[in-house]
């Protein structure tokens, strides 16, 4: 399930937050679960589903801003951002209700920006009217970088490009994870996944995001925007990395994804059922 929340600044004299705001507003978003469900919050923070994993992501934020050094500077009081959760579809108004008239704290050493939830609109699932078996192909792209890596003998991670050899098949491994972590380690590796990289006019953009900052458990990640990608599996595959985010770092706020287009298959993947173009933001 999907949500754009819209933030109020509370204080403008508080106007900064990080650049690298991913690790404190996923804190901030934590938070707010606890307040509804305490057992709730403490699964996703320590367990996640099974092995890890916190099935939950957010988009960039969207705002005007200028941006100096390590700090963005806030132009106008309001800012927004899409919020998505990988839950049972019964749960949609109780996390809507969670985020209704609260606060969250964008927060680091040096600067703190306070905001008021003004507003909690829920995102309609675009694959609600297909069978959660059902073959179907959808064109996506990013809203927040999608971090691709290579595991080393050291634990760490070489993050990837989308034009390297190796970035698709991480891709499909990572969602395969995910899969595993949700349903079973039967039904990942026996399911067909299909990834295919779609250029912009425009060349795919890297940025580099800090978690943690000035912590000694720092991580830099690096994480890709402004391309597409084609997927195609079983649409309840599909509906969980739009849920939950595309590859590592999802509960940081990377690889959140907005579905753009949609082909519905019978059978097999020869034969279009049905074709559907989603407005773009």
């Amino acid at each position: 399930m999907r949500f754009k929340i819209q933030l109020h600044l509370k204080d403008k004299a508080q106007a900064k937050i990080p650049i690298n705001y991913q690790y404190p507003l996923s804190a901030a978003i934590y938070k707010i679960l606890a307040k509804g469900d305490e057992e709730y919050a403490k699964f996703l923070h320590a367990e996640g589903y099974g092995k890890g994993y916190k099935f939950f992501t957010f988009s960039d934020l969207k705002g005007s801003f200028k941006i100096r050094k390590d700090r963005m500077t806030l132009l106008k009081n309001t800012i927004s951002l899409q919020v998505n959760f990988h839950l049972p579809e019964a749960s949609r108004t109780f996390i809507e209700g969670l985020f209704r008239s609260e606060e969250i704290v964008i927060a680091d050493k040096k600067s703190k920006a306070q905001f008021n939830v003004q507003s909690v609109i829920s995102i309609e699932n675009p694959l609600k009217d297909i069978p959660p078996n059902e073959i179907i192909s959808v064109m996506v792209k990013p809203i927040s970088p999608i971090v691709i890596g290579k595991k080393r003998d050291t634990g760490h991670y070489t993050f990837l490009a989308p034009d390297d050899d190796s970035f698709v098949e991480q891709l499909i491994n990572s969602w395969r994870s995910k899969i595993a972590a949700n349903y079973n380690d039967s039904i990942a590796v026996d399911t067909v996944l299909l990834a295919e990289i779609e250029k912009y006019r425009n060349p795919w953009r890297s940025r580099l995001v800090t978690i943690k900052a000035d912590t000694p458990e720092e991580t830099k990640i690096r994480g890709f925007l402004n391309f597409k990608i084609k997927l195609t599996a079983e649409s309840r595959f599909i509906d969980l990395i739009l849920n939950a985010g595309l590859g590592l770092y999802s509960a940081q706020g990377m690889g959140c994804l907005k579905m753009i287009s949609r082909r519905i298959f019978e059978n097999n993947l020869n034969e279009k059922v049905d074709s559907k173009q989603i407005k773009e933001d």
